[in-house]
């Protein structure tokens, strides 16, 4: 029975060393000395055009500025249309994009709510250029994002490019704020590394460029498209990558119940795309199986396999010295989070740990809603 326990601990351990620091160190190490993805030749000519499309509900206070804004900026001399499908909105959102009366904007008004997937399987294939720019409502993009997307399409094999979701600093004793900022830093050295050697699986929903030829329809209650439309352009051959000066800026969310609804119908929508998408898990079908098993779906194993190390060692206890000493690093560790969750500490060793620790938390919660089908894509802000 001890050999058996003993087992479990160190497979648990293997599954967060791996998701947490081996995969970032390996896909690292291949990005800087592995091989390199030859580009096509000869290269196509960076396209001229593109089209925005933009899916939004009840954005009358955000999205007229930014579509104003952003045909005003440098972007602008390259949209050649701009398709706004507003989710069944009941503030004034369509009345105030059609005010701007500008050629370009093409406002398609839905009587109800559909969800983001929905709107966008029927308005991509609309557009009439090739290069498809999605992008969310709120956010402001730097004066040469579309322009930097736009640069990686003269690569006939490549067929998503993904922008940089960057947070404008804010002034905050938010541990969620701190936190976000820290994961995003994290995240963010994964998908260069991603990106540069072969692709990443997935893309910045606030902001990412398509070929509208590799697009196919996603199903009408998937959560993440910003997942499923790049890794189906993948599974047809494409690469996937991400591009760091096609900036989008946003500022990080100070209220951790609205931060930890995202979170957790983030998580639930990795677990839905393993029933929509089951033959992503193998790696005969998936040419990016490595990156996709690793960065997304061991991460929805962290909080099972934190609490099978924590079983282990509780029963393993008094055995060794050394099965008493993890026992203790573990209550350490779990303390240090209880500390950064609960106290404003400016520590980033303890912010790390309380993010992390909520993610597991969260996690759970998410599992817990994907085993009772409950997916619910039109997004709700939180009232409190």
């Amino acid at each position: 029975m001890t050999a058996i326990w003993i087992t479990a601990f160190w497979g648990a351990m293997g599954v967060l060393v791996h998701t947490y620091v081996g995969y970032p160190l390996m896909i690292w190490s291949l990005a800087r000395w592995g091989p390199k993805p030859k580009p096509a030749d000869p290269p196509a000519p960076m396209p001229s055009k593109c089209s925005v499309v933009i899916s939004a509900y009840n954005e009358e206070s955000t999205l007229p500025g930014k579509v104003a804004h952003l045909l005003a900026s440098p972007n602008a001399r390259y949209i050649d249309e701009m398709w706004i499908g507003s989710d069944g909105s009941t503030d004034g959102t369509v009345a105030a994009v059609e005010a701007l009366q500008d050629p370009r904007i093409h406002v398609v008004a839905y009587a109800a709510r559909q969800g983001k997937p929905s709107v966008l399987n029927q308005l991509i294939p609309q557009c009439r250029n090739e290069v498809v720019v999605l992008m969310d409502a709120r956010q402001e993009l730097a004066a040469d994002a579309i322009e930097a997307l736009l640069g990686h399409f003269v690569d006939e094999q490549v067929g998503v490019v993904s922008g940089e979701l960057i947070f404008r600093s804010i002034e905050s004793d938010s541990v969620t704020a701190s936190g976000m900022n820290v994961y995003w830093r994290y995240e963010k050295l994964i998908r260069r590394s991603e990106a540069a050697f072969r692709s990443v699986p997935g893309a910045t929903g606030a902001l990412y460029a398509l070929r509208r030829s590799g697009f196919q329809p996603i199903p009408a209650d998937l959560l993440l498209d910003d997942v499923a439309i790049p890794m189906q352009v993948v599974m047809q051959g494409k690469r996937c990558l991400f591009e760091r000066q096609a900036i989008v800026y946003d500022v990080p969310n100070v209220q951790g119940r609205a931060e930890e609804i995202r979170k957790r119908r983030t998580i639930a929508g990795n677990l839905q795309l393993i029933r929509y998408y089951p033959q992503w898990l193998l790696p005969w079908r998936n040419p990016i199986w490595f990156e996709f098993v690793s960065h997304k779906m061991l991460r929805l194993l962290s909080p099972w396999a934190l609490l099978l190390a924590l079983a282990s060692a509780v029963v393993l206890f008094g055995h060794s010295a050394f099965w008493n000493w993890m026992l203790a690093a573990q209550i350490g560790c779990y303390g240090l989070a209880l500390v950064g969750r609960w106290v404003p500490v400016r520590f980033r060793l303890v912010t790390a740990a309380a993010m992390f620790l909520e993610l597991n938390r969260v996690t759970v919660w998410a599992w817990m809603d994907a085993v009772r089908g409950r997916y619910r894509v039109d997004w709700q802000r939180p009232t409190s």
